[in-house]
């Protein structure tokens, strides 16, 4: 009964590719992982919105691999923001979805979650698909910092890092069902953790494994590496704690 007043947003120009790119993925319809998890924990700690998702736009829905604040796993694409955001590299912010044209009539702005403050930014690939979004939302008006909008754009360069390391472990570990001699030994470096391959050359182990295989990883973030990657959300959190101290 909504379809007559949703506004609902154009279909990208590269649609059946950037289909095929999601589906790459093979993640639609996964189980929780920790690796999202934290992506979105701390997009909402971050921004302090009670909502932070993982939204993946499939042909006729929006998918949430890691979701904050609601319980629903999916929505109806025709009712979906990320579908909107996903048409331009740019983040998408909607200061408050009740004043804006396009959203003002949406089921999830007059119904739950009761959308009012919605900061949804693009995850794309290197081949410029952009697959979905890791958006916050507010059930009041809002806005987000400079500083807050670098987290999210880091965060989101990060899901999608996670998302290329989950296909390349999935073509590893199509590649190792299809080995020959699946007894054979790896020469690894035990210093670099480098495989040697046949030719002698020394190929970090992933790169080895794409050559020989195809495993499926689980990746999270450890502290090293988020003060490393991630310093600029160190530094916010530390800002945040001076200021409420």
């Amino acid at each position: 009964m909504f379809s007559d007043v949703v506004k609902t947003a154009a279909r990208p120009e590269n649609e059946s590719d950037r289909l095929a790119a999601l589906h790459e993925y093979r993640i639609l319809g996964t189980k929780p992982e920790q690796s999202y998890d934290d992506i979105t924990t701390i997009a909402s700690e971050t921004c302090r919105t009670p909502i932070a998702l993982l939204s993946l736009v499939d042909a006729d829905r929006q998918w949430f691999k890691s979701r904050v604040g609601i319980d629903v796993e999916e929505t109806p694409r025709d009712w979906s923001f990320c579908a909107h955001a996903i048409l331009n590299p740019e983040p998408l912010i909607v200061p408050d979805a009740h004043t804006d044209q396009r959203f003002k009539d949406n089921p999830l702005v007059s119904g739950e979650p009761g959308i009012r403050l919605y900061a949804g930014f693009p995850l794309q690939n290197d081949a410029a698909h952009r697959i979905g979004t890791l958006c916050v939302i507010d059930r009041r008006p809002g806005e987000l910092s400079p500083a807050q909008c670098k987290v999210m754009e880091a965060l989101a360069r990060q899901a999608v890092a996670f998302l290329e390391l989950r296909k390349r472990s999935i073509r590893l570990l199509e590649s190792v069902c299809q080995m020959e001699n699946k007894g054979g030994m790896i020469s690894t470096c035990s210093y670099c953790r480098k495989a040697k391959d046949e030719k002698g050359h020394w190929l970090h182990l992933d790169q080895y494994l794409s050559q020989h295989t195809t495993l499926n990883f689980s990746h999270g973030i450890c502290d090293a590496c988020m003060e490393t990657h991630f310093p600029e959300v160190i530094d916010l959190w530390k800002q945040e704690g001076h200021r409420s101290s």
